[in-house]
């Protein structure tokens, strides 16, 4: 499972349409101009499955045609919602595959599909073709597949559907040992069903970014504020692969453009309408993929017969019943195996400044939120760092996978920074009295449940240690002294495949 923001091959299949998703596309000079709404108006750009035609990557969409990929026809998206593709076909929004016909590449590789409406709508038939090429070993290199409305899990469709739908391409794909070897499917959605998710998407801010924002702010029209287009809601991700099998857990940011990045690297086509921002803040994908050590055992998965669809009606949507006794739901009990991350972020507060700073691979966005007052999206690139000089005394900082800071400026003089050794899976916590008399201090590590205190004199220093190595390198530990209040949490990268926070499975 991935970490992703609107990321999407088992899904829409252009990089610049998403659901509601924003952004500034085509900037080859074919029709470009921001995009903000699902208008589907008609677009001129050039496609990624245009590139990857150019450079001789065969590709294809697998889809059932509904009542036609024409206007005529919704471009398969029907009230039917068990035949057709629901929409989600973009390439079908493009004049260029509008106006293909039968002969063309662009018609043949998107424009044809299954026909179950003529086959009694039978379920059994709507990966006919995708069936067809992976036995015969002529599956292309690249494919999407877009499923009808009922089997897409959203909110008035049972999640048993999906997982019919799901369990067919799999079963599919490892019926051809040759063909599972050495493939990659990626089950994306783009919406995140109505479930309440803490994190806020990754913005620009110009003023405060070190790496370029340009095409990534929204200049304003036909009704629209201006502002920044940034990563929309997180969203679900699931990797299928022999280099991805074990319940691994990828938490890097990623996004909808994180795919095209992902056959960037395996083909060698460049996308050039990613922008700069983009490809700095969300990954490529690879780092959800351990390429040296495949996992060839058998898979053993569930049988979904049961969940095949037998009532082919559509169904109103369903209106929740609030609980009698209502409770917040507990979090799963456990831990899974995480892939090791490129971040190494740092965040202190000195005085009336926040100084973020990023020692890491990968760009990260600070999301930084004082007390009263509107919060602040800083993008700081690798090797860079980035001083914000805030008003409020009570900061949090929130950045990728749980890092997390509070401060909370005080009376006491006491000053707290933190660095890292990784080799030791330690926090070193240089803690300063500024200050002209006595300062009592108390470090607590909310893993072990210990908790320290320190006497420092005027003018001295103590570093304290807080090893990480028994959670594997998650650590949550609070400096107080009087009401003043540095809290430091997050997870410590050491280049090493590691686990799932352990606090937030219980296991702490």
């Amino acid at each position: 499972m991935c970490d992703s923001y609107h990321c999407s091959l088992l899904g829409p299949t252009d990089p610049n349409r998403y659901h509601m998703w924003t952004g500034w596309v085509g900037n080859d000079g074919k029709g470009g101009g921001p995009v903000i709404t699902n208008a589907e108006a008609g677009y001129d750009w050039t496609t990624y499955p245009e590139r990857l035609e150019k450079a001789g990557v065969s590709w294809k969409v697998y889809q059932d045609i509904g009542l036609g990929l024409t206007a005529a026809g919704s471009w398969g998206w029907t009230s039917d919602p068990f035949i057709g593709n629901y929409g989600d076909n973009s390439l079908l929004y493009f004049h260029q595959y509008q106006n293909a016909t039968p002969g063309n590449p662009l018609a043949d590789r998107a424009k044809t599909g299954t026909e179950v409406n003529k086959l009694g709508r039978s379920p059994d038939q709507l990966l006919t073709d995708f069936r067809r090429d992976v036995e015969n070993g002529t599956l292309p290199r690249v494919t999407w597949l877009v499923a009808p409305e009922a089997y897409t899990e959203h909110p008035n469709w049972e999640p048993h559907n999906g997982a019919w739908y799901v369990s067919q391409v799999i079963d599919i794909l490892a019926s051809n040992p040759a063909i599972w070897s050495k493939m990659a499917l990626f089950v994306t959605y783009d919406e995140e069903g109505g479930f309440f998710d803490h994190l806020v998407p990754p913005t620009p801010d110009p003023a405060r970014s070190t790496v370029s924002t340009v095409n990534e702010i929204y200049p304003g029209g036909d009704g629209h504020p201006a502002g920044p287009y940034g990563l929309g809601i997180r969203v679900p991700m699931i990797v299928v692969s022999p280099w991805t099998r074990g319940g691994w857990v990828n938490s890097q940011t990623f996004d909808h453009t994180s795919l095209i990045r992902f056959l960037e690297r395996r083909f060698g086509v460049t996308e050039p309408n990613i922008t700069p921002w983009r490809r700095a803040v969300a990954g490529d994908l690879t780092s959800a993929f351990d390429f040296r050590t495949p996992n060839r055992r058998p898979v053993d998965l569930p049988d979904t017969t049961r969940f095949k669809p037998a009532d082919l009606t559509r169904q109103p949507d369903l209106v929740p019943v609030p609980p009698a006794d209502p409770a917040l739901p507990r979090q799963e009990r456990g831990v899974r195996p995480a892939r090791a991350l490129p971040y190494a972020l740092h965040a202190d507060a000195v005085a009336d400044t926040v100084e973020l700073r990023n020692t890491g691979r990968a760009t990260a966005v600070f999301q930084v939120r004082p007390a009263g007052a509107d919060p602040l999206s800083i993008t700081v690139g690798p090797g860079r760092h980035f001083a914000e000089k805030l008003t409020a005394g009570d900061v949090e900082v929130h950045g990728p996978n749980g890092f997390y800071r509070h401060f909370r400026r005080g009376t006491s003089a006491v000053q707290v920074r933190a660095r890292y050794d990784e080799h030791r899976d330690t926090v070193l916590l240089e803690i300063r009295n500024a200050g002209r008399g006595r300062a009592e201090v108390t470090v607590a590590d909310r893993y072990t449940g210990h908790a320290a205190t320190l006497s420092l004199r005027p003018g001295t220093a103590r570093t304290s240690q807080v090893t990480a190595a028994r959670t594997r390198g998650w650590y949550d530990v609070t400096v107080t002294s009087g009401d003043t209040v540095a809290q430091y949490a997050g997870h410590l990268e050491n280049g090493r495949d590691s686990i799932t926070d352990p606090l937030m499975g219980g296991l702490v």
